[in-house]
């Protein structure tokens, strides 16, 4: 199994049981994420309560959660969104920080497509959630999260360059 940390916090953001396809020139990844529910199940044993001595439920906790799959398993946490301004900023800084950690063939492919990619994101920021690693770090790798026009489920768009690849 390989699991992608981020480069600058070593937080763990996706592996391969999630599929992505390159887009922006390989700068951004693309990930569907999927719904699904938590909890406890109902599961019908075929006995007949009113039969049953006591007849009232008997305190079970039936919290059923629905979660994102991608959000869960990685335990990543949303944060506030940005304004225009406040996005490119961040862009700026996170070009600073990626930059020293690429090798030379790495850092060139990221300075030619990252501000194609910036371009893709800036007319979607009202759309997205925002989304850092459990550590919550102030120089986190933010993921992505919004949903194509009809969609159910919500797609993730990762910065490719700010993965790294670990084997498990």
């Amino acid at each position: 199994m390989l699991v992608y940390t981020d480069l600058l916090t070593g937080d763990e953001l996706l592996s391969d049981s999630f599929p992505y396809k390159e887009i922006e020139n390989g700068i951004l990844w693309e990930v569907e994420g999927k719904w699904t529910t938590q909890g406890s199940v109902e599961v019908n044993i075929g006995a007949n309560p009113s039969a049953e001595e006591g007849g009232e439920d008997e305190g079970v906790d039936d919290t059923v959660q629905k979660v994102v799959d991608i959000v869960d398993t990685f335990r990543l946490q949303e944060q506030p969104t940005y304004d225009k301004k406040g996005f490119i900023a961040y862009i700026k800084k996170y070009i600073k920080l990626l930059t020293p950690k690429l090798n030379e063939e790495q850092q060139a492919e990221f300075k030619k497509g990252i501000e194609g990619a910036t371009k893709f994101l800036l007319p979607k920021l009202k759309d997205f959630q925002f989304f850092v690693g459990e550590s919550m770090h102030d120089d986190s790798t933010v993921v992505f999260a919004y949903y194509k026009e009809g969609a159910t489920n919500p797609t993730f768009l990762y910065f490719g360059h700010g993965l790294k690849e670990v084997k498990c």
